[in-house]
């Protein structure tokens, strides 16, 4: 059999953004704060102490939503998108983009999250941003979730704890339907739904002080919520918008044990495990049997409606996606070296480089995860976020060099051709991101993903006028062959 050197021919090659890290405008046309706009710039945490995501306080919220400025909060500037869309999605055109990745804030339909009509200003700013994609032929993938729940709503219920929320994201959901659906056919409901452990109220508006000593049950609890959610606006998408297509999200946290002692074979297992739990619910419409009696044995007993079961069975998603940045170890050894990653800390593996912020950089393990998670699941794979954050240098003439980022993606997408050749329903790739954006854990610009260059510091300085890498060039002769490019 002759193996195939290009991808398939639909394949979906495009880049991935979210409306809080890149959008700005936190405060015009009637947009409310979201739990995005109260993130502060923190360059110096120390990478490898993520319980920092557990220590937001009520006193710290209400202080952030009492500042009238963004001088200590990036992520309400963003990089402008608001009044750049039409260039960035020109220049995403340019490469050659099929689909681009993008989401809604919630804050700009329903700025407090329970309003009854939406924001007009709002789904207008959308319908213009998704008119101007069609024009582009760009198809969008559109998460409805994407850590910019309404800030409102977190401070009134603690956020997605209170099983009220799951009804004003599902009217939220409804209008987007109503407004979109007409440009959108694939719909993501929560962007790495699994991140609630990690930073809950990022992902789920938990303030941890307001749980307390309950803070494991809420998690939980919020979790489920979500999960009905999901399911809701499945079946909501699937009866409003025909030939529409619903995927899940999760962070694909791969890991290996650092050696072949039982102990660390069986901590790798069952960290694996709980990673796949999150989309199993998703794909497969029941909790897994092994996490309901984790659950049990650590007398955390979630509180669901006598529909819920059936809810989440009948509404199951058509596709999945997930985020893949790096891998990591595991060992029984409690000395063993841990370094950091996707808002994770895992063992060090002694056969990876690093990026300049730890995470390990493991081509390999993309294709793992990908064979993985298509014999679990049999269904159609997107990778919806994979890139590398890096210190770009702009040169006297303007020009960036960034070839450590080209042979990232390089031996990315030949491990995605390779799974593909072997049977992977592989059916889009999205970068992160595509343009250099606010960094979700950080806040910071100047750890850049970008092809394209954002005149802009971490303070905010700049210009905000955008230029292209040379890894622009190159991405853009990878979609212009399909995947030719990377014979040579």
């Amino acid at each position: 059999m002759t193996e195939q050197t290009t991808f398939p021919k639909d394949f979906l090659w495009g880049g991935a953004i979210a409306a809080n890290q890149v959008e700005g405008a936190w405060n015009i046309d009637g947009k409310g704060l979201s739990v995005a706009d109260v993130a502060t710039y923190k360059p110096h945490v120390d990478q490898k102490d993520y319980s920092v995501h557990l220590k937001v306080t009520s006193e710290a919220v209400e202080k952030a939503a009492a500042d009238a400025t963004d001088t200590f909060y990036p992520k309400r500037r963003g990089i402008d998108f608001y009044h750049h869309f039409k260039e960035d999605l020109a220049l995403f055109a340019e490469m050659g983009f099929k689909t681009l990745r993008l989401s809604i804030a919630w804050t700009r339909l329903f700025p407090t999250g329970e309003e009854e009509v939406p924001n007009q200003a709002g789904v207008n700013f959308y319908k213009e941003v998704f008119k101007e994609m069609k024009r582009l032929n760009i198809e969008p993938i559109v998460t409805l979730s994407h850590y910019e729940m309404p800030l409102a709503l977190s401070m009134k219920y603690n956020g997605w704890v209170n099983r009220s929320v799951i009804d004003h994201f599902v009217r939220f959901a409804n209008v987007c339907y109503d407004s979109f659906g007409e440009y959108v056919r694939y719909w993501l409901t929560f962007n790495e739904i699994d991140s609630i452990h990690r930073h809950p109220f990022t992902t789920a508006g938990i303030i941890p002080d307001r749980s307390g000593d309950t803070i494991e049950k809420d998690i939980y609890q919020a979790l489920h919520h979500q999960f009905v959610a999901s399911a809701l606006v499945t079946k909501m998408a699937h009866e409003k918008i025909p030939n529409s297509q619903v995927g899940c999200m999760l962070t694909k946290l791969i890991t290996y044990p650092l050696t072949c002692e039982p102990i660390d074979v069986e901590l790798t297992l069952k960290k694996n495990l709980e990673n796949n739990f999150y989309a199993d619910v998703q794909v497969k419409g029941a909790y897994p049997k092994m996490i309901l009696k984790d659950l049990k044995n650590r007398d955390i007993q979630i509180e669901m409606a006598k529909e819920d079961k059936k809810i989440l069975k009948e509404n199951t998603v058509d596709f999945v996606t997930f985020s893949y940045y790096m891998s990591m170890a595991e060992s029984g050894n409690p000395e063993a070296e841990r370094t950091p990653g996707n808002t994770v800390l895992g063992v060090k593996n002694p056969y990876l480089p690093s990026t300049e912020w730890g995470w390990q950089i493991d081509p390999k393990g993309l294709k793992i995860s990908l064979i993985e998670l298509y014999d679990r699941y049999n269904l159609p794979l997107m990778i919806v976020e994979n890139g590398m954050g890096a210190v770009d240098i702009v040169e006297e003439d303007g020009a960036i060099h960034d070839p450590y980022r080209i042979e990232y993606f390089k031996a990315h997408f030949k491990q995605m051709k390779e799974a593909i050749d072997e049977g992977v329903d592989l059916i889009g790739y999205t970068s992160w991101g595509p343009i250099d954006l606010v960094s979700a854990g950080t806040s910071q610009m100047s750890k850049r993903y970008g092809f394209i260059h954002v005149d802009a510091d971490d303070e905010g300085n700049g210009t905000y006028n955008r230029s292209k890498k040379d890894s622009f060039y190159w991405y853009k002769k990878v979609i212009e062959t399909n995947g030719a490019l990377l014979n040579d």
